[in-house]
């Protein structure tokens, strides 16, 4: 049995994420999970709120609430839309929890004994209108490398260039528009990035299996221009995760945070430490720690391109100084971005589906095959109400749902609620089995890669095969001339159902229940026999015929959809 030790980025908690942030990484990373556990590996899924910095500071103040309160409440509306989704997390934890706390503190003082931070006396941008410094992130101005005018202090999202608030042409403060800003000393701790920096580029050379998208923007980081630059990891704020060293107080540092970016991604950690705190595991270090268990671990991370550098070289410049023995990520999964109907989605103009307005239109699993049908993974893909509609209404109703209702119907009408006994399998039904052994290895090969789109493609084709079958076998037409040969046509369908059921869980996991609670079987056994899994329903076995498994959106719904979630254009 594989362990497999899997994390998706860590959402932000100002706010409900729209259908980019979810299929950028939650999604595909529960698909993952949820194949490796089909197949009987032992998986361990992890995600959190990312709660520390200002924005957090920010949308609490906009709420009227102590930001630790507002925090609180938004983790919980997050935990029930995961749950809406049917993200199937072992734990979903939070960057303000006392484990991550402390192991943060831990990392820095590992470092500092490493000779890794060095205490730098700065110029940091602060705003009189504000009163307060302004974090690189609610300073925007222009490019000083291409010119885009919009580019934050912290990197350019145009070409990508990690800055400082001080590189900033024209720059003002993103809280009040205020350009009344001065540059005032302040002392702060950089991780010494450029010295892991061999290190690194050895590692990231190493991942010859890593995805373009990821390792393009990792050298790009490490190369272009001045290469990797030591990174400030501490800010002048009130919430987050105090700087200590180890457990003792750092000199000069008092009333100062850690910075986001470096507790985040520490928390896939501490979120496991929670996991176990919570009572639902009992060795977390089995997991993380190489001396402790995690030597064959597969270690693997789900995000959106954005998040790329981080994961590349911030967080693994954090593992690697410390000197510990701690897993090191085996492989990151990157996406590019979801846009949407010829735009972006607006959080502001309220311009595209969110995660919850989702959930208040369809079920999840109509969301669920879409978005991963159309995983934006080699290239940015988009979001259209038509494509929508017609893949819902062609892979979901006619295709799948089609199949199940069409041979449950006509086993009651002509056998019964029962799986039906008699005839034998002949030379259709063998090439049927020919075919879905052929397809399932390759859909497994597809999952076990990680390639989203051609899993979803696979398995649309194994239920187009079904519904190719149930046509030509046209088992209502033998059913007239041989009735024990229809039986076992109709055998053999119902058990394409299970077949459907057990392969279609990580994609549709609810509208795989319903068809087994339909089958009236727990059998959720892998078809590593093809031929066996097809004979699992034996003659005499009860079924119902369930209710529409999946229903049509009509243009009315989608027109109605596509006005509703315009949002304002400029």
């Amino acid at each position: 049995m594989a362990r497999h030790l899997i994390t998706s980025a860590i959402p932000y908690i100002n706010g409900i994420k729209h259908l980019g942030n979810l299929v950028g990484s939650q999604l595909p990373a529960d698909l993952f999970a949820r194949y490796q556990r089909a197949r009987g590996n032992e998986v361990l899924f992890l995600c959190a709120t990312d709660e520390h910095g200002t924005p957090a500071e920010l949308a609490a103040a906009k709420a009227g609430k102590p930001v630790a309160d507002y925090c609180a409440e938004m983790w919980a509306v997050q935990a029930e839309i995961a749950d809406g989704f049917r993200l199937s997390f072992d734990h979903f934890g939070r960057s303000s929890s006392d484990q991550n706390k402390k192991l943060t503190q831990h990392f820095a003082g590992r470092l500092a004994d490493a000779g890794l931070i060095r205490e730098v006396e700065e110029t940091q941008i602060y705003s009189k209108a504000d009163g307060r410094f302004l974090p690189d992130r609610y300073i925007e101005g222009t490019c000083p490398n291409c010119g885009y005018e919009s580019a934050r202090g912290d990197q350019c999202d145009n070409c990508t260039k990690q800055l400082d608030p001080t590189d900033l042409i024209n720059p003002y403060s993103t809280i009040s528009g205020s350009t009344d800003l001065e540059e005032r000393a302040t002392k702060h701790l950089y991780l010494r990035q450029t010295a892991m920096r061999g290190k690194l580029q050895e590692w990231i050379d190493s991942k010859t299996d890593w995805p373009i998208l990821t390792t393009s923007i990792a050298n790009k980081w490490l190369n272009d221009g001045d290469g990797l630059q030591d990174r400030g990891i501490t800010r002048d704020l009130d919430w987050g995760v105090p700087v200590k060293k180890g457990d003792e107080d750092w000199p000069g540092m008092e009333g100062k945070v850690f910075y986001v970016w470096f507790d985040a991604p520490i928390e896939y950690i501490a979120c496991s430490q929670e996991w176990v705190d919570a009572g639902k595991g009992d060795d977390w270090q089995r997991w993380w720690r190489t001396d402790k268990g995690a030597e064959d671990v597969t270690y693997t991370q789900f995000m959106g391109k954005d998040n790329v550098p981080f994961h590349t070289l911030s967080f693994p410049a954090t593992i690697l100084g410390s000197g510990e023995p701690w897993k090191l990520v085996d492989y990151i999964k990157s996406f590019n971005y979801l846009n949407y109907d010829g735009g972006q989605f607006s959080t502001s103009r309220g311009r595209g589906v969110f995660m919850d307005q989702a959930l208040e239109i369809l079920p999840a699993d109509y969301w669920r095959w879409w978005l991963l049908s159309h995983a934006p993974e080699s290239s940015d893909s988009e979001f259209t109400w038509e494509n929508f509609q017609a893949s819902v209404n062609k892979d979901l109703a006619d295709v799948l749902g089609n199949f199940v209702s069409r041979v449950t119907k006509f086993c009651r009408s002509k056998f019964g609620e029962v799986v039906p006994e008699g005839g034998a399998l002949g030379e259709t039904e063998q090439a049927l089995i020919a075919e879905l052994t052929t397809r399932i290895r390759a859909y497994e090969d597809h999952m076990a890669a990680m390639e989203v789109r051609k899993s979803a493609q696979e398995l649309r084709a194994i239920w187009v095969a079904g519904n190719e079958y149930l046509q030509s076998a046209a088992p209502w037409s033998t059913f007239k001339e041989d009735p024990e040969k229809a039986a076992a046509q109709i055998r053999l369908a119902l058990n394409l159902i299970r077949l459907y059921a057990v392969l279609s869980s990580p994609f549709i996991p609810d509208a795989s229940d319903t068809l087994m609670a339909a089958m009236q079987t727990d059998d959720w056994g892998w078809p590593d026999d093809v031929a066996g899994a097809l004979e699992a329903l034996k003659p005499g076995h009860a079924f119902t015929v369930p209710d529409v498994t999946f229903r049509k959106i009509t243009d009315d719904e989608r027109e109605d959809w596509q006005n509703r979630f315009a949002g304002k254009r400029d």
